[in-house]
């Protein structure tokens, strides 16, 4: 149940002026009740020929691990075949490999069941240990709440950082965290409010345009640098400078979209310093350059009542 949720609760949230980003259908071989794990009954009344119409397939989590139906095996492998966008939610991922579309693809899964996928299926290079991933047209997110994650990295995929972070906003979640993130830590996470990494977090956020330094980062937290290494880790999953990357270039992605400032101001603002080192953390991180990503994901067309360049302009995507 939880599975279904995270996309229909995210996907149905994206709002452009007006129009929805996403018309999202739930489908089964089986049209009918479907049991979950949870002892409800989920009444599901269209079937696998609705994958006729989407532009994006995702599979939800499923006890079958081992057996899937073969009916939804061969429904997938059409969709990618026919070059749609496929994506899986924790033990999804086992549909996927079944479909053969992870041979030879890095893909993830729960972390619980990793060494059962890899050993079942080989072929493909499991990244046992990370939130979700992106092999081409294949997704996959690994439990529970990394499908949010998964979610909201392809709302900011197909609109634009700015939608996925009000998405995020209005759902009351983390916006996106990066997917190598690891799925989890071995020591408790303390308090998210006042930790010192937490504070220092927030403080370094209202200063993206300074060049700051681990030892910025430490002398606001009132520790060693070591300390603040180790404790940020613990509760981010990852580094400090690579967190602080991680922001910058999403600020300057938002200020892409929603502004009209040419890129040495842009990349001052996030304190990223010059246009061609923004040009080149952006083409690694999104594989645009910083006029494409405006040209693809302004908002500033929206905002004058005029249409978006979001590539699906005639109707929502449907998933």
């Amino acid at each position: 149940m939880f599975n279904l949720a995270i996309p229909e609760l995210l996907f149905s949230k994206v709002d452009l002026a007006g129009r929805p980003g996403y018309e999202v259908t739930i489908c089964t071989p089986e049209p009918g009740p479907v049991p979950t794990t949870g002892g409800l009954a989920l009444h599901v009344d269209r079937g696998l020929d609705e994958l006729a119409r989407a532009d994006t397939v995702l599979v939800a989590g499923t006890g079958d691990r081992y057996e899937p139906d073969p009916r939804a095996v061969r429904a997938v492998r059409a969709a990618a075949a026919a070059g749609l966008r496929v994506a899986s939610l924790c033990s999804g991922a086992f549909l996927l490999a079944e479909a053969g579309l992870l041979d030879g693809r890095s893909a993830t899964t729960y972390w619980q069941l990793a060494a059962e996928l890899r050993g079942r299926h080989p072929a493909l290079d499991l990244k046992g240990d990370v939130l979700y991933v992106e092999d081409g047209r294949i997704l996959t997110a690994s439990g529970y709440a990394a499908g949010i994650d998964l979610c909201l990295h392809m709302i900011r995929s197909d609109y634009g950082a700015a939608v996925a972070n009000e998405v995020a906003r209005l759902a009351l979640v983390a916006p996106v965290r990066p997917g190598g993130q690891t799925q989890f830590t071995q020591t408790p996470l303390p308090p998210e409010r006042g930790t010192a990494c937490a504070d220092t977090r927030g403080w370094a956020m209202r200063r993206l345009d300074e060049p700051l330094t681990l030892a910025d980062l430490a002398r606001h937290a009132g520790v060693s640098v070591r300390t603040l290494t180790r404790r940020f880790h613990a509760e981010s999953g990852v580094s400090p400078l690579q967190w602080l990357l991680h922001q910058r270039v999403e600020r300057a992605k938002e200020l892409l979209e929603t502004t009209t400032l040419g890129m040495d101001r842009i990349a001052g603002a996030c304190g990223l310093g010059t246009a061609d080192s923004l040009r080149t953390h952006l083409v690694r991180r999104t594989g645009l350059t910083p006029s494409a990503y405006r040209a693809q994901f302004s908002r500033m067309a929206a905002a004058t009542g005029q249409a978006e360049e979001s590539g699906r302009a005639g109707r929502p995507a449907r998933v």
